[in-house]
């Protein structure tokens, strides 16, 4: 079995296929899904994660406006080919990249947790204002111990070959995807989002993606700068959610300053896969009040 998803077979049932294609820019084949007209609304996921996250939310945003979703560097379907670099910054300069590769410059950015942050240093680092909607964003490090610990613990993970394949063992077992998740984030994903997330974790090249990338994740720099992101922002935090505490959003939104936070009862850290509907409602409603439409 092949360690990376493969677009012919892995791929071949993919949430909005007809949407896909391939680009080739700022050292990586890009898996891109464009669909719907109006208004470009760039969507970047978290980590471990890829276009599937946005399998139902895609096509209430394609009413409405022009979406281009990828799969970040390492993930899914999206690969190196001139050793991309996957820091924070190099993620968001190479993400630069293939949005003037595309020539689809956004109007408005959504992104899921890491894919947050991502946005926000895209937004920073271009100087641009759009907009920005953020679902349980992950904008602020580690607290305390932690803030030492996770860095040394991932990359001593992502320097072990044997964790990846170790991992991605453990999710071909039935059911423990959902579990893990579940445990994780406090999210009860349904069936199609339990199938997608065990092929992708039953890949070890996958996996090493996501661990490659936490390994080289550093936040403080951002912390610093979040006074600079001028866009309009809106964080949405969920009440169940088991990843990001909800004193991690505010303090977040305290930087920013041009930012509300709304709240998705009920849910967990993937409410935006859990309740598309809602979290549609939520992003063309802040869209239109910064006359995006």
């Amino acid at each position: 079995m092949s360690r990376y998803p493969d677009w012919n077979s892995d791929g071949a049932d993919w949430p909005n296929r007809e949407t896909s294609r391939f680009v080739r820019a700022g050292g990586y084949d890009w898996h891109v899904q464009q669909a719907g007209t109006g208004p470009v609304c760039l969507m970047l996921h978290g980590t471990g994660a890829a276009t599937h996250s946005w399998r139902d939310l895609m096509p209430l945003l394609a009413k409405h406006y022009t979406v281009v979703a990828l799969d970040l560097p390492g993930h899914g379907f999206t690969k190196s080919v001139a050793g991309g670099r996957v820091s924070l910054e190099g993620m968001a300069a190479s993400i630069a990249v293939l949005i003037e590769q595309i020539g689809l410059t956004p109007n408005l950015i959504v992104g899921h947790s890491a894919g947050v942050a991502i946005g926000a240093r895209v937004l920073i680092d271009q100087a641009w204002t759009i907009p920005l909607i953020g679902f349980t964003p992950a904008l602020m490090p580690f607290p305390g111990l932690a803030a030492r610990l996770f860095p040394q613990l991932a990359k001593m993970l992502f320097t072990n070959p044997f964790v990846a394949i170790i991992f991605s063992r453990m999710a071909q077992s039935p059911g423990q995807t959902a579990k893990f998740l579940e445990r994780a984030t406090g999210s009860k994903i349904d069936s199609a989002g339990d199938r997608y997330y065990t092929r992708l974790f039953s890949k070890s090249g996958h996996c090493d993606g996501a661990i490659r990338m936490m390994a080289n994740w550093r936040l403080e720099k951002l912390r610093d700068q979040l006074p600079k992101l001028t866009s309009p922002t809106l964080l949405i935090r969920a009440s169940q959610d088991l990843a990001i505490p909800k004193a991690a959003v505010e303090d977040a939104a305290a930087l920013i300053p041009d930012c509300t936070i709304d709240v998705m009862e009920k849910f967990g850290h993937l409410a935006h896969e859990e309740d598309p509907k809602q979290a549609a409602e939520s992003i063309v409603r802040f869209a239109k009040r910064q006359g995006i439409a």
